[in-house]
């Protein structure tokens, strides 16, 4: 420990101690005859900066010295024998820390009690141990310090105690007590924050999502805040209702935010407002105060202006960099532009200076001079660009971790250039794959338009298609210009409209899509967390405690994940039959209430049950039940029939025929006053036993495709029970009429 006395080795500084960390119960061992100082490096406890394994004071201190403990397992002391004082002064402590770190902290994390036997004896000078802290970037070695120790014994006091390390006897001779400055001088621990900050232009794509799920999980396994940021000052994209998507998304899997927009019970916080468009206020005071100190300035530029300067860079075959022609302006003719109102955009000087991005996941890359020009801070309309609010945000609300998707690196030297000339520390940085398809494309968006695109010209369909009124989803011209122009988007409800009319599944691709489609959010997340990072171990499964308890960016992955829609599917059939029947119909039901209303609608409790129990064991999404059933809610008369292979089969091979079996079962159908499953399966057994040879699928498939129009559907008698008796007579007479002339 700091502070044991000069002329008394029982004499202590305990405020120095405080500021350690340590905990001083006694003083042992006074007595030596000679000074000494001994140093050597140590750094223990990487979460908690004051916590200490006990075994460290064995590996760092010397072997062939018995060590032990100071009143708690956080401070130590070695037992040094007189003979020795001499030979080891001014001698490196030989120790073997790095080697042993690992099994260290494993011990520390697990809480290990230990006892560290030994101690006392005639000698025993204080030892002091340092700390560091995980988060510290700059991996400051603390040193443990043997303090100087005299065979005199005082009373306890009589060393004035100093907190900056200095200790004076009465005489008024001082020593100074060499440590590392993370001792008293060192911040308290710090506070991790992530922030998810999405641009509320579009639906939350699941690549979004996972850096949500990533930043949540970091901050939550360490005790940190989880911040939600709504990055709207692009207000020609930005839209409440991609707001409001954003956080309902971020809910249903599960990711809940301590500060941020409120949504429900969630958000509030002391850091807001939490949408960009708030803050204007905060953002002009800075960049006022960047103009005022040369750091920032007016560019009055015109577009053209600009263009015709990067076509002539092109030409040159050279790469745009503003050539800083506001800055040639007298201050005199700013002054006047700015009066009259000329549009202008502040622009960043950046330093001329190569710029160092040390990235936890990525590394370090150095841009050389020059790379990063003088960029735009504030745009004409009198909002700032995204490079200056995230900076300003991300001070403000104390981010210490940034995590977010590779292609933002580039961003990262201006964001530091920024946080130099604001003033700001520099969060700790770490960059994430992105997501990719099977095939190595990237996971976009655009992979919608695409697949319509590529089906309507399969199909050759040259017009929009048209909704029930008979109006166009989009007009010709819309239509045509995205048809010859891969770059060009359909808006999503357009685009969602022209699938569904001609029946072209899209892929899902944002968390809306997945819901729709009826996975579940912690199937969802599992698969994402694995896209990206790794459990070790061939760990595959696990929930989100365990996600939040064991992540770290030393398994973050460098290289792009590859998105396997297969694996997520095995993934969600998993969940799903891992449910028990209440549990499967009570999730069911919340995606009814929310995709298939009019399933609650038609079918009283008893037949959604009944729809339940039939569809579990073979469903691998949420949706399958209604999706692959809407014949269970729709009108009698909209049931059609189309003679495929699988229906000849059914209804016209064989002696007798299904048709002529169904015409032969019809009265006793309709003469049951029992229509429960039960009461089906044990007529209907006993139908094909007397007139189809004990062969029950002769008459199960007709009756299947009789009332659904095709030949899947749930378990036959489960299917007639919830459809009822009078609709399937109506069906069955409906379906003879209509295949009679096929016959």
């Amino acid at each position: 420990m700091h502070g044991a006395g000069i002329q008394d080795p029982h004499a202590f500084d305990r405020l120095v101690a405080d500021h350690m960390g340590v905990t001083v119960e006694k003083v042992v061992g006074a007595g030596l005859e000679a000074t000494f100082d001994l140093r050597g490096k140590m750094a223990v406890g990487r979460d908690d900066p004051a916590a200490a394994h006990p075994e460290s004071s064995r590996r760092v201190m010397w072997p062939e010295f018995q060590c032990g403990c100071i009143g708690s397992e956080r401070s130590f002391f070695v037992d040094v024998p007189e003979e020795e004082v001499h030979r080891k002064a001014g001698q490196p402590v030989d120790h073997r820390f790095a080697a042993d770190i690992a099994e260290m902290e494993d011990g520390r994390r697990a809480r290990v009690e230990e006892s560290i036997e030994g101690g006392g004896g005639a000698f025993g000078p204080a030892v002091g141990v340092g700390e560091q802290s995980e988060a510290s970037v700059r991996k400051i070695d603390p040193v443990v310090h043997v303090v100087s120790c005299v065979s005199t014994v005082g009373r306890a006091g009589d060393a004035t105690p100093r907190a900056n390390g200095i200790l004076s006897d009465s005489s008024g001779s001082v020593d100074r007590i060499r440590r590392s400055p993370t001792f008293s001088d060192r911040k308290p621990p710090m506070t991790v924050v992530t922030r998810f900050a999405p641009s509320p232009s579009g639906s939350l794509h699941v690549g979004g999502a996972r850096t949500a799920l990533f930043c949540w999980a970091f901050a939550r396994g360490r005790a940190g805040r989880f911040v939600l940021r709504i990055e709207d000052t692009d207000r020609k994209r930005s839209s409440e209702a991609a707001s409001l998507g954003f956080m309902t998304d971020l809910d249903w899997l599960g990711i809940g935010w301590d500060e941020g927009p409120v949504h429900g019970d969630q958000g509030g916080g002391d850091h807001g407002p939490y949408f960009q468009s708030e803050r204007l206020p905060v953002y002009t005071e800075l960049l006022e105060r960047l103009v005022a100190e040369g750091k920032a300035y007016h560019a009055f530029d015109t577009p053209a202006e600009l263009d015709a300067k990067r076509k002539a860079a092109r030409e040159a075959k050279q790469a745009y960099r503003y050539d800083r022609a506001a800055l040639e302006l007298p201050a005199e003719e700013v002054a006047a532009k700015l009066a009259a109102g000329e549009p202008s955009v502040i622009r960043f000087r950046t330093p001329d200076a190569p710029i160092t991005i040390v990235d936890e996941v990525l590394g370090e890359a150095t841009l050389p001079e020059g790379e990063v020009d003088d960029f735009v801070i504030r745009k004409a309309d009198g909002f700032p660009t995204y490079h200056f609010a995230v900076v300003v945000d991300d001070a403000m609300m104390k981010v210490s971790h940034v995590l977010r998707a590779q292609e933002h690196f580039s961003n990262t030297a201006k964001h530091m250039v920024l946080q130099d000339a604001l003033g700001f520390d520099r969060p700790t940085y770490g960059h994430l794959s992105l997501i990719f398809n099977p095939d190595g494309s990237k996971m976009s968006k655009r992979d919608k338009d695409k697949t319509l695109r590529a089906a309507v010209r399969e199909r050759g369909i040259d017009a929009p298609p048209v909704d029930a009124a008979g109006e166009p989803v989009v007009t010709a011209e819309a239509w045509t210009k995205w048809m010859g122009d891969k770059t060009v988007q359909l808006e999503p409800e357009s685009l969602e409209a022209a699938a569904a009319l001609l029946a072209v599944p899209l892929p899902e691709i944002n968390v809306s899509d997945f819901r729709r489609s009826g996975y579940l959010p912690e199937a969802l997340c599992n698969f994402l967390a694995l896209n990206g990072w790794s459990a070790g171990d061939d760990l595959e499964k696990f929930d989100l405690e365990f996600l939040s308890a064991n992540f770290g960016l030393d398994r973050v992955q460098k290289t792009p994940a590859k998105f396997d829609r297969d694996k997520l599917l095995a993934f969600n059939l998993d969940a799903i039959q891992a449910m028990d029947a209440d549990g499967f119909h009570d999730r069911a039901r919340a995606h009814a209430e929310v995709f298939h209303p009019v399933f609650l609608e038609r079918l009283d409790d008893a037949q959604f049950r009944v729809l339940c129990d039939a569809s579990r064991e073979r469903s691998k999404t949420l949706d399958e039940p209604f999706r692959t059933n809407r014949f269970l809610v729709a009108g009698d008369d909209e049931i059609e029939w189309t003679v495929n292979k699988p229906v000849r089969k059914a209804m016209f091979k064989g002696e007798p025929t299904g048709l002529a079996l169904l015409e032969s079962i019809l009265p006793s159908l309709e003469a049951s006053e029992n229509f429960d499953a039960e009461t089906l399966e044990t007529m209907i057994t006993a139908f094909a036993e007397n007139h189809a040879e004990g062969n029950l699928g002769r008459i199960a498939q007709p009756l299947r495709i009789a009332v659904s129009g095709g030949p899947v559907s749930p378990p036959i008698f489960d299917t007639l029970a919830i459809l009822g008796r009078d609709a399937v007579v109506a069906r069955i007479r409906a379906c003879l009429a209509a295949l009679a002339a096929e016959g």
